[in-house]
């Protein structure tokens, strides 16, 4: 069973039909919406500031979510992705994107709706990623503007895939 844990009297609250794998890390003042999935080794460290997830997030393995204490908390919208690895810090994230895997998003950033941030990729402090951009490298950059086929091939593809995933690991799943 995952660990769940209340600090300073705050309890993390996950939505209804969520996975949880049983060496997910949650931590304090977290909220999280229905059909998420968090997955092995993954940390979601709401406890020097609140992190709040929409519905259908994925936390994918080794991926680690924290905030900064008194500044900034970490916001993430609807149907997001967050790859193996990434790390995603005090920033928001808006609808419809994906962190690609071992990604880095630092404190103060934003990333608008329907973008994907490229695996491997350092997005610094600050930064604004605008909606249907694709960013890469280290630092992070835009490297083009999202297709159709990305935004329905990648990102919706992928938070979709997660929820039948967490299916054949919940009890009774197919």
């Amino acid at each position: 069973m995952a660990l769940i844990k209340e600090l300073l009297g705050k309890t993390p609250q996950i939505g209804a039909d969520t996975f949880l794998a049983e060496t997910a890390t949650i931590i304090g003042d977290v909220k999280m919406g229905k059909e998420c999935s968090i997955w092995y080794n993954a940390v979601i460290r709401g406890d020097v500031n609140y992190i709040t997830m929409g519905d259908k997030v994925n936390v994918q393995d080794n991926a680690m979510l924290h905030c900064t204490f008194e500044k900034f908390p970490l916001i993430i919208g609807d149907n997001v992705s967050i790859g193996h690895n990434a790390i995603v810090h005090g920033c928001k994230i808006h609808d419809n994107v994906l962190i690609g895997m071992g990604a880095i998003v630092m404190d103060d950033c934003l990333v608008e709706s329907n973008s994907i941030v490229g695996a491997g990729s350092v997005v610094i402090q600050g930064t604004h990623v605008k909606s249907g951009e694709v960013w890469a490298g280290t630092p992070a950059h835009k490297i083009k503007d999202i297709s159709e086929e990305l935004l329905e091939g990648e990102v919706n593809r992928i938070a979709n895939n997660y929820v039948k995933y967490s299916g054949w690991y919940k009890e009774g799943g197919q």
